[in-house]
């Protein structure tokens, strides 16, 4: 008997997923434009990313090489609750509505932990937003354990618009 469900691999995301990335990135994080996404993926494939850009990019795809969700991954010196100063962090991560609960997203946690590994973590982490049920129950399901909850702040220390020097 054959199996309906399509077989997907992890591999690291190449400048031809461009189009696919900025199509992904833009379900995941909707704030940003297609520009903004494009341009910062450029920047990753050239070399050139800030800081605070992924060190790495996965993508998940169909034996037909569909892009079906990606993930991006970095190393931090800190994430809430964990003991080391190198710390795999999973930056984004992305599955396709119609490929949920269908193990894409835990092929590419895995891909994205065994990326850690080899860079020596010893640790890995994640956040989701408080309100975000789906990333929360995924993450959970893939034994990642609850840190707390930290409500973050910012203050804008730029002068006023049109106050007087």
């Amino acid at each position: 008997m054959t199996s309906s469900r399509k077989t997907v691999r992890v591999r690291p995301a190449l400048p031809r997923d461009t189009a696919a990335l900025v199509r992904m990135r833009r379900a995941l994080w909707p704030e940003g434009s297609a520009a903004e996404h494009r341009s910062e993926l450029v920047r990753f494939f050239r070399g050139r990313g800030e800081k605070s850009e992924p060190l790495a990019i996965l993508i998940a795809e169909t034996d037909r090489g569909r892009p079906v969700g990606f993930a991006e991954v970095s190393i931090r010196a800190y994430a809430e609750d964990c003991r080391t100063d190198r710390v795999g962090f999973l930056e984004g991560w992305w599955v396709a509505p119609g490929e949920r609960r269908r193990g894409v997203g835990r092929k590419l946690v895995e891909a994205a932990e065994g990326w850690a590994r080899r860079r020596r973590c010893l640790e890995f982490a994640s956040d989701a937003l408080p309100d975000n049920r789906v990333s929360l129950a995924a993450h959970r399901a893939l034994g990642f354990a609850d840190a707390g909850t930290v409500v973050c702040f910012r203050k804008d220390l730029s002068p006023a618009r049109g106050s007087a020097r």
